[in-house]
């Protein structure tokens, strides 16, 4: 699933594209748009401005309307010159956007919805969020309250991809995050300090604001994907086991996380 930094680096691609302007053309190719009529409803209306929250990413246009999109684990933004090939089949498309030479496209976006600004402030979808770990300053007492509210049962990396309690991180940050602050993502989060706690959202959020900033995650990378290769801080061999409800894989090293 991309995680918030690949979402703030699609809305720093597209901003400069369409910010400011009326889109030459906007069109949803998908037969799920086909009654929806957007096109007519956007139609001459100007791009005020393009925002990332968490995993979620918003159009918003003049006359208080806006696109909400979240992709989910199939969707993906891609920013082409007008003319270039896509990455993706155009069959694929459910929104493109075509301005200032470029074309703004997504595909396979399981989350695509036309909503007023009213609306997205009261959806607990987007209202119900936690602080999001790329906004300019991070709230961390916000994100300790939404820490202790939660289970102190459950393993603090499960805890971190809870969106309710901070926004942004997915399943590849939890582990680096965990892993760079020392941190065994299977203690209990009742039994993490707020001191460390903070140290994995701290230490976190760089490395996320460099791949939000060059686009290229994996080359921030730790221990991700590693499992059985000698950790890279004490040399005892990475491990990996399914965690949560949507047992996602979790890498950590028990030797230094231990």
């Amino acid at each position: 699933m991309p995680e918030g930094d690949t979402i703030h680096y699609a809305a720093a691609r597209m901003r400069p594209i369409l910010a400011g302007r009326v889109p030459d053309e906007l069109a949803t190719p998908h037969p799920r748009f086909g009654a929806d009529r957007w096109p007519e409803r956007l139609g001459g209306r100007v791009v005020e401005g393009v925002d990332a929250y968490g995993k979620h990413l918003f159009l918003r246009f003049e006359g208080d309307l806006l696109i909400h999109s979240h992709l989910r684990m199939t969707g993906v933004w891609g920013v082409y010159e007008q003319g270039r090939r896509w990455g993706r089949s155009p069959r694929r498309a459910w929104l493109v956007l075509r301005a200032a030479g470029h074309e703004v496209v997504q595909f396979n976006g399981p989350v695509l919805e036309l909503m007023t600004s009213g609306r997205a402030r009261f959806d607990q979808r987007i209202a119900g969020l936690g602080p999001d770990i790329l906004g300019s300053e991070l709230d961390e007492p916000r994100f300790l309250g939404r820490l202790r509210g939660d289970d102190p049962t459950r393993p603090i990396g499960d805890a971190l991809l809870d969106q309710r309690t901070i926004a942004g991180i997915g399943n590849v940050w939890k582990c680096e995050g965990c892993f760079a602050a020392g941190i065994d993502p299977w203690r209990p989060t009742g039994e993490v300090s707020d001191d460390e706690a903070l140290q994995i959202v701290r230490l976190t959020r760089p490395r996320m604001q460099e791949s939000a900033a060059d686009g290229h995650q994996a080359r921030h990378r730790v221990i991700y994907d590693r499992a059985g290769r000698p950790c890279p801080r004490c040399g005892a061999t990475i491990a990996v086991r399914g965690q949560g409800d949507d047992n996602r894989p979790t890498y950590w090293c028990p030797g230094c996380q231990g």
